[in-house]
């Protein structure tokens, strides 16, 4: 079973097995088109599912579309680049425009319970020490903020927005329920939002919601924050599943510093694979090379270590005594969780030899 760092314990920890399983990803704010390093943590929930059902489990999946003040094209935009990246589309995508009343209920549940409180000014916050939460700072979060602007929307305390946080809270709740096996997010959420959406969860169903909380580190972009949009690195000529193998080859959990060199060398990687499974496939059948494949299969269940899955691949390319008809197998079993569309030269490339 899938062993993941719990970024509330600090600890790496085992999975319960489980027949199904219920996760929540933070979709990334789409009040612009997503860049590179939003796509990260997309990513690592698209693995984390992808390893599970690999061992049989049924996944739930809600991913939030945070959609308030969006430009207008930017959560198509969104659902294209995640396509592109092969993330397996999530059974649930609420987006927060549409979920204010769930907000509305989340908001009034708790003030029936005395865990929130309203301003003179239409605003209400989250009660931190009447909740029980330590005490920071930052601890009353907004769950509702007074707007004369656009959008808007009517509450019984007045016209406004959503708090950042009672959005994502209500959502999940609505759609996955009190008991909620993994939540994933990335860098760019903060340490905040996790904090305050499992203090608003618990406060309302008054027990532990979330099992498991698992967090991406920062990605960079040649020293900057700025990194460009996947639709940029297509416009470049580079395939968009090269952005997929270049996270592949770094660890969710360690900051990258991403630059168009390894974009480029990781689409070089990325065709070259394709080419070789594509010239396996005209050669003989084989079973697959159950030591590599095991190895690579347990470095997918040690937190995510798909950066050693990746040596293990490049080991049994170059590995002379293991024939191409079982390299062909294990490439292509294991794509089931890399997700880099390895066959799709398959019947076209040139085998090599051959005019």
């Amino acid at each position: 079973m899938l062993r993941i760092h719990d970024t509330r314990t600090g600890q790496v920890e085992a999975l319960r097995p489980a027949r199904a399983m219920r996760m929540h990803t933070c979709g990334p704010d789409v009040h612009r088109v997503a860049r590179l390093g939003d796509l990260r943590s997309q990513l690592t929930a698209d693995l984390v599912r992808r390893v599970l059902e690999r061992q049989r489990v049924r996944m739930v999946v809600c991913r939030d579309v945070s959609d308030l003040g969006a430009e207008g094209g930017a959560p198509a935009a969104f659902e294209r680049d995640a396509a592109l990246l092969n993330l397996r589309p999530p059974e649930h995508s609420p987006r927060a425009s549409e979920s204010v009343p769930l907000v509305i209920e989340l908001i009034a549940e708790l003030i029936g319970k005395g865990l929130a409180h309203t301003a003179p000014d239409g605003s209400v916050f989250f009660d931190a020490a009447a909740a029980g939460e330590p005490q920071s700072g930052d601890a009353d979060w907004a769950l509702w903020q007074p707007t004369q602007g656009e959008p808007a929307w009517d509450s019984p305390w007045g016209p406004g927005v959503p708090g950042p946080h009672a959005g994502c809270a209500a959502m999940s709740l609505r759609f996955l329920g009190e008991h909620v096996d993994l939540r994933t997010g990335g860098f760019e959420q903060g340490v905040p939002h996790f904090e305050a959406v499992r203090a608003l969860s618990d406060a309302v169903a008054g027990h532990q919601v979330v099992r498991h909380w698992v967090r991406s580190e920062r990605l960079l972009f040649e020293g900057r924050q700025d990194a460009p949009e996947l639709r940029e690195v297509a416009e470049a000529g580079l395939d968009p599943l090269a952005v997929r193998l270049a996270f592949l080859e770094h660890h969710y959990r360690r900051p990258l510093d991403l630059s168009w060199e390894a974009l480029r060398a990781a689409d070089k990687a990325l065709r070259g694979w394709r080419g070789r499974v594509a010239e396996w496939a005209e050669l003989p059948s084989a079973p697959m090379s159950a030591g590599q494949v095991e190895r690579a299969e347990a470095a997918f269940d040690d937190d995510l270590d798909l950066p050693s899955a990746i040596m293990i691949l490049r080991e049994l390319e170059g590995d002379e005594a293991v024939p191409p008809g079982s390299k062909l197998e294990s490439f292509l079993h294991l794509d089931q969780v890399l997700g880099l569309d390895l066959s799709v030269e398959i019947g076209r490339a040139p085998v090599r030899g051959r005019i």
